[in-house]
């Protein structure tokens, strides 16, 4: 059966010194979960957030919070993400030379685990992975730099992640990152898409409840 849409404003967006407010508008708007980009200045070179500001957002608010770890270490700091109040934790598949490894410590630590994948690798390279996890990201710009244009081939890569899903009777979400806003959310979902991550389309919109139910339209 299909997954509810789900959709999970990314704070990369936010103004980082009103996030508990923004976190309630957020939820007052109409979204499920926050989406949390946290980079390391080394996998990718800019640097954002830490457990430290999941903590906070964690007392913040009841949104599920969604981090999207964009680092080197995913495994240490996952777990560390997930103490910190982390309800999802999903990794780059480049990043790691087990990912079965880091997604066992994952799940150990308590949290729903995820992989994403950047433009120019396969889809089909999370196969393997895709009973053992709870999310897939297929990102739709490259990752680290938020505002980019969305990629054309992304809707092609979802279908084929999320016919395999569906082949074998899985549960996995497929989640976009990049360049969502009320027309690209509609090829997306098409293509097989459950959970949509954007950021300045809801964060720069006059009326954030209209920008997030006319990516659910």
């Amino acid at each position: 059966m299909p997954q509810p849409l789900i959709i999970a404003p990314s704070l990369l967006a936010a103004d980082f010194a009103r996030l508990g407010e923004e976190a309630a508008l957020c939820k007052a708007s109409g979204a499920e979960w926050l989406h949390v980009d946290v980079m390391d200045g080394h996998f990718v070179p800019n640097l954002t957030f830490g457990p430290c500001v999941v903590g906070a957002l964690r007392k913040a608010t009841d949104l599920f919070l969604d981090c999207h770890l964009m680092i080197s270490d995913p495994l240490e700091y996952g777990v560390r993400l997930a103490k910190a109040g982390a309800n999802l934790v999903s990794f780059h598949l480049e990043a790691v030379m087990d990912p079965g490894e880091v997604i066992k410590g994952l799940k150990d630590a308590g949290v729903q685990v995820g992989i994403a994948i950047n433009p120019g690798r396969s889809p089909e390279e999370l196969y393997p992975y895709l009973d053992q996890l709870d999310l897939v990201l297929v990102m739709s710009i490259w990752a680290g730099f938020g505002g980019q244009k969305f990629r054309d081939d992304a809707p092609g890569r979802i279908k084929v992640i999320s016919d395999e899903i569906a082949r074998r009777g899985l549960a996995t979400r497929v989640q976009v990152d990049g360049g969502i806003n009320e027309r690209t959310s509609k090829l997306v979902r098409e293509a097989g898409c459950d959970t949509l991550v954007a950021g300045t389309y809801v964060f720069n919109a006059p009326d954030r409840a209209a920008a997030i139910a006319s990516l659910r339209a």
